[in-house]
């Protein structure tokens, strides 16, 4: 489900949305590395601050899910987006996915905006990533035909370890967090497939329709690597 085996050409046929996504983030963040004027005016301009917020720049609600404060936050959210996206573009369809993304991504920013004061301020996709946790939750929960019981396994680790980590990490937007997560799984029902005969194999991670995900018989090197990053990703985008 989250082990990567496409080929950089195949994840870009597979994913479009998520490739086009982290796409903007790599873009956006050289225009603010590269310190051009333009990049950043841009960046001014797309940060949450939640004052100009309340004087009616309501673009802020969006904006912030594709703009980074740094090369680590950047590389980490669009990363956890290859690892936990994939799965989910595949199921839901390019329309949907993108739809609940920034859905739960404003859910999570407008959140913010009425919980923290108005001097906060904040960028980054993570509400946005907590909202596709959110969602995945919502099928170990209440749609079991749609996940196996190792990748719901696996889900309620992510979802343990995401939370903890949320509350003590000082750097953390813990309403974005918290509301994106919430976000996913209320609205789960509206973008998921009602049956899930053309749904399993798109939990397995892979683009060949197959039977449901199993347990394999025993871990390869490959597999022990990519939990490693798994988890490496999940703590980073928590720093």
């Amino acid at each position: 489900m989250f082990i990567r085996t496409e080929s950089f050409r195949q994840f870009l046929r597979f994913y479009p949305i998520i490739s086009i996504i982290i796409a903007i983030h790599i873009f956006l963040w050289l225009l603010i590395f590269l310190s051009l004027p333009f990049g950043t005016t841009l960046l001014q301009h797309m940060i949450g601050f939640n004052f100009l917020i309340s004087e009616g720049e309501y673009w802020r609600l969006l904006t912030p899910i594709f703009v980074h404060g740094g090369f680590g936050h950047m590389l980490f959210n669009s990363f956890s987006l290859v690892l936990f996206g994939p799965a989910l573009e595949r199921m839901l369809g390019k329309f949907k996915f993108i739809v609940a993304y920034l859905a739960t991504g404003m859910i999570a920013n407008l959140a913010t905006f009425y919980i923290e004061p108005l001097d906060f301020a904040h960028v980054g996709s993570s509400g946005a990533i907590f909202g596709l946790f959110g969602i995945y939750l919502y099928m170990v929960l209440f749609r079991k035909d749609l996940i196996s019981q190792m990748n719901s396994q696996l889900i309620m680790t992510i979802v343990i370890i995401g939370l903890v980590m949320t509350f003590i990490n000082s750097n953390v937007n813990i309403v974005a967090h918290i509301f994106g997560f919430l976000a996913g799984a209320v609205i789960a029902p509206l973008f998921l497939p009602k049956t899930s005969s053309h749904s399993r194999v798109i939990m397995a991670g892979d683009s060949t329709y197959r039977p449901r995900m199993r347990l394999p018989k025993q871990f390869t090197p490959r597999h022990i690597l990519w939990l490693i990053i798994i988890i490496l990703v999940i703590l980073g985008i928590l720093l």
